[in-house]
C-alpha cells in the first residue's frame, strides 16, 4: 500500500502528543522520552524527499500567492527549493532555514505544516504586511541517507538512516564562509544573493538532556554573537528572540534556554548576520530524529509538540514583521535568560 503523505502523519502526530498536553502540564515541561535504547525511532513516519516535493507543488497549485523555486541542486542532484510569498517588495521579509543537518528533520515537518497554514483563512491579511521565504530542506541527500560514507552505527529503523552530514561528509553550517559545497553556494549565489531579506531564523536541532533552571528545555535561541556585527542588526535580532521566546515559553509545553554559540562565522547565525546585515536567530529545538550517539536522539512520543513549536515559532515572528510589533519588543530578557547547561546522568 502506498503511504499517506506526511500531512496526515503530521496531524496525526501532533494530536496524539498534543492530548496530554494542557495548561496543567508545566511540570512536564521539555519531557518526553529519550531514546535509551527502548524508545521507538523509525524514520517511516517522517517526510521523504519525494512526498515533499509532492506536497510543495500541491500547495503551490493551490494557493494564490505562493511560488515554488528550485535554487539549486545537492550531491546527489535532487533539487533544492524555496517556497515564496513575496507580496510586495516593500514590505520586510523573513528567511526560515531548516534541516541544513539531515537528522534534524522536525522542523522540516513543521515548516511544510506552516506553509500549509498559509493557504488558509488562518493566516488571513497577514500575508499585506510580510514576505516570506522557507527553504524546506536544505540538505536532501543527509536527510535521505544518501551519502558516500557508512551509517552502520546510527540508531533509527525503517528502509533509510538520516545524518547531520551532506553527501560528501560535510557539515553545512561551517561552509557558510568558503561554500564549497553545492547546496552552501546555491543557498548563497540564488536566495540570499538575489533577495533582500531583513529576518532570518535558522531552525536546528540539539541533543536531548539540556534543561534550565532544572526543568528539561524544549529548546534554546541565540542571536548572532560575532563582534563584527552591527549594533543595530543584532538590535534586531535580539528583538526577534524576544518574539519567539514570549511565544514559545508562554506555553505549557515550551521551555527554552540560552545556547551556547561560538562567534565563528562560519556558522549562518553570525556570517549571514555580518556579510548581509541580516537579523538572525539560531533556534534549536530539543532531540534528533537520528544519530550515532544516542544521548542526542529523542524518542518520537515528543515530536508532537516539537512540531508545533516550530509551526508555532513561524507563525508568531511572522505576525510579529506583518504588525510591526516585533520593532517595540523587550528585548531586557535576554539579559536574565539562563544558558542550559547538560543534565546530570542519572
Amino acid at each position: 500500500m502506498k503511504r499517506k503523505l506526511f500531512t496526515a502523519t503530521i496531524a496525526g502526530t501532533i494530536a496524539l502528543s498534543m492530548a496530554g498536553i494542557g495548561p496543567s502540564a508545566a511540570s512536564a515541561v521539555g519531557n518526553g522520552p529519550g531514546y535509551g535504547g527502548n524508545e521507538t525511532i523509525n524514520t517511516s513516519i517522517l517526510t521523504t524527499y519525494e512526498e515533499m516535493v509532492s506536497f510543495l507543488k500541491k500547495q503551490e497549485d493551490k494557493q494564490k500567492h505562493m511560488e515554488l523555486e528550485v535554487f539549486g541542486q545537492s550531491v546527489k542532484g535532487r533539487d533544492l527549493y524555496l517556497v515564496k510569498y513575496l507580496t510586495n517588495p516593500n514590505n520586510p521579509t523573513i528567511l526560515f532555514l531548516t534541516q541544513q543537518h539531515g537528522n534534524e528533520a522536525l522542523n522540516t515537518e513543521g515548516a511544510l505544516e506552516f506553509i500549509k497554514h498559509l493557504g488558509t483563512g488562518k493566516m488571513k491579511g497577514v500575508l499585506d504586511g510580510v514576505n516570506i521565504l522557507i527553504v524546506p530542506r536544505l540538505n536532501p541527500d543527509g536527510a535521505a541517507g544518501d551519502v558516500n560514507f557508512p551509517l552502520d552505527d546510527y540508531v533509527a529503523s525503517g528502509s533509510y538512516n538520516l545524518t547531520r552530514y551532506n553527501a560528501n561528509e560535510v557539515d553545512l553550517n561551517r561552509d557558510h564562509t568558503a561554500r564549497l559545497q553545492p547546496e552552501t553556494k546555491a543557498f548563497h549565489d540564488n536566495v540570499l544573493g538575489v533577495y533582500d531579506v531583513d529576518y532570518m531564523i535558522d531552525l536546528h536541532h540539539q541533543g536531548s538532556n539540556s534543561e534550565r533552571e532544572g526543568e528539561l528545555v524544549s529548546g534554546s535561541i541565540l542571536y548572532p554573537t560575532t563582534p563584527n556585527v552591527e549594533a543595530d542588526v543584532l538590535l534586531k535580532s535580539k528583538q526577534l528572540g524576544a518574539v519567539i521566546f514570549n511565544a514559545i515559553d508562554s506555553k505549557g509545553w515550551g521551555h527554552l534556554g540560552k545556547y551556547n554559540g561560538g562567534s565563528a562565522e562560519t556558522i549562518s547565525r553570525n556570517g549571514i548576520a555580518v556579510e548581509y546585515g541580516i537579523a538572525t536567530l539560531l533556534f534549536e529545538m530539543r532531540g534528533m530524529a537520528d544519530h550515532n550517539y544516542e544521548p542526542y536522539v529523542l524518542g518520537q512520543k515528543s515530536n508532537g509538540y516539537l512540531i508545533k513549536q516550530t509551526v508555532t515559532t513561524m507563525d508568531a515572528a511572522v505576525r510579529a514583521i506583518a504588525d510591526r510589533s516585533i520593532e517595540n519588543a523587550d528585548i531586557s530578557f535576554w539579559d536574565t535568560l539562563a544558558f542550559q547547561n547538560g543534565r546530570p546522568s542519572e
